[in-house]
């Protein structure tokens, strides 16, 4: 995201580690997390959050679930009042199972919470390839802005008002993107695959409905676009994750190797922690989530299916 708006708008980058700060400032690679991509000369990177913070009229947080209120709370202290903060993380809060605007809303009150979300694999939006994402956010004057900031010739970004399905769909999907990883590891077939990720998408439904979301947003981006793009493309952590465990392999030798986060792994049982609150029935949910607790073989997981009733119905 640094990349794209950086030719057209001032941009620092915070990075955690001052060894990748260097490499985005000094060198324009980052080469632990985006080999064999060069990034715009425009981007300044520093390890140094008030020096990326103070002066911002934007902030976008970029991180991963499980340090974002941390994050948050450290830039707290040199932000400056009213400026819209947009996340980009997907998933939930551990602790809480808020969203992650409820949680910038939790530690920046007055400043306008948004998301931007969507079918973003960031190798292909780097190699310059066309795709769509969405801005979600209450108030639009403050989401057509961040729209004109974040737009850039082929990546286009819509509008969308609801917040909570915007949020709530990038969530699950990961969790959905366990289970069809699953399937290409088992060798399941394309059709089997295709109902994991249909019944998946009703069931990301009807969680975001029970919080108050609007079920269209579940048949656009950040429903079905994103969960398609997840469950299908080799450069998904999520579905990488699945596959390795198709496969045979276990979950903590797969996730040592990793230098990203599959945020669909720590989901899963916030999900259903979530459904239990709504006395809901998310049937793949619960077994992604036993095959993450080791108390079920992913070969199995395939073999637990209810009985068919009403397509409407959960199984």
């Amino acid at each position: 995201m640094a990349s794209l708006v950086a030719p057209r708008h001032p941009t620092i980058l915070w990075a955690r580690s001052p060894e990748v700060a260097r490499d985005v400032q000094v060198e324009h690679t980052n080469g632990a997390y985006l080999p064999g991509f060069t990034l715009p000369p425009e981007l300044a990177a520093t390890a140094d959050m008030e020096e990326a913070v103070s002066s911002a009229d934007l902030l976008v947080v970029g991180v991963p679930t499980s340090g974002f209120r941390a994050v948050l709370q450290e830039a707290a202290a040199c932000i400056r009042p009213w400026i819209p903060v947009v996340s980009l993380a997907k998933g939930l809060e551990a602790e809480t199972l808020l969203r992650m605007t409820e949680v910038i809303q939790q530690v920046l009150p007055g400043h306008p919470a948004a998301v931007l979300t969507g079918p973003n694999i960031a190798r292909e939006i780097m190699a310059g390839k066309a795709a769509a994402a969405v801005v979600a956010t209450e108030d639009l004057a403050v989401g057509s802005a961040i729209q004109k900031v974040v737009t850039r010739g082929v990546f286009r970004v819509y509008l969308n008002q609801d917040v909570i399905g915007c949020e709530i769909g990038g969530a699950l999907k990961n969790v959905i993107a366990l289970a069809a990883g699953i399937g290409q590891g088992l060798n399941v077939g394309d059709n089997t695959r295709a109902a994991v990720m249909s019944r998946g998408l009703a069931e990301l439904t009807r969680l975001g409905v029970a919080l108050g979301a609007d079920p269209v947003t579940f048949a656009g981006l950040t429903g079905m676009g994103d969960l398609i793009a997840t469950c299908m493309s080799p450069h998904s952590r999520n579905r990488a994750v699945g596959e390795q465990l198709g496969l045979g392999r276990r979950l903590e030798d797969i996730l040592a190797e990793m230098h990203m986060v599959a945020e669909g792994v720590n989901t899963a049982v916030l999900v259903l922690a979530l459904a239990d609150r709504y006395d809901l029935e998310l049937p793949i949910c619960r077994v992604i989530d036993r095959v993450i607790r080791g108390e079920l073989a992913p070969a199995d997981a395939y073999w637990g299916l209810t009985a068919p009733g009403l397509e409407a119905e959960p199984g």
